[in-house]
């Protein structure tokens, strides 16, 4: 599988710290999804059209498979995630992002605030992860099963295959 990764934030992006979600999606990715998997990554700052750009690379020009960003799905004046994210998706999946904010509900009540969503563009799965570190491993936790499907899916292989080797 080969997957790209895409880390917005502003302060990761002129190297004011070390971006540590983007590294927590590769670990989670690994674990869950026992992905030996060829990894691509950017780290962008919270522009829409930068933003944009990176889905549509890993898609369009890298062929990845799945793509997943980590930051600005939150309802601050920089988060624009979803907004660009849905600029490059063909078919939306909210229940990507309905499930991440149940699952997370529970141990952060301003979970309900976040935006993340998901979806398709040409036969690449991408979806948007909350920023902070615990919340990606939160929910990626709950992923696997649909990301092997949906790829499963969008490679045209049987997806019923893709499921006989869920966790």
């Amino acid at each position: 599988m080969k997957i790209g990764r895409v880390t917005i934030s502003d302060r990761a992006a002129a190297g004011v710290y070390e971006d540590s979600s983007g590294p927590q999606i590769e670990e989670c990715l690994r674990e869950f999804l026992n992905a030996k998997a060829v990894l691509e990554f950017v780290i962008v700052p919270d522009e829409k059209d930068l933003i944009s750009a990176a889905p549509r690379k890993f898609v369009d020009v890298l062929q990845c498979d799945l793509v997943v960003t980590t930051g600005g799905t939150g309802i601050s004046a920089r988060d624009v995630t979803p907004e660009a994210t849905r600029a490059v998706l063909e078919r939306e999946l909210p229940g990507f992002g309905e499930m991440m904010r149940a699952q997370s509900f529970p141990k952060v009540r301003s979970a309900l605030l976040s935006r993340a969503t998901a979806g398709t563009r040409g036969r690449t799965l991408i979806v948007n992860l909350p920023g902070k570190p615990s919340a990606v491993r939160e929910c990626l936790e709950i992923l696997p099963p649909a990301i092997r499907e949906g790829v499963a899916h969008l490679r045209g292989d049987d997806p019923h295959a893709a499921a006989t080797c869920q966790k």
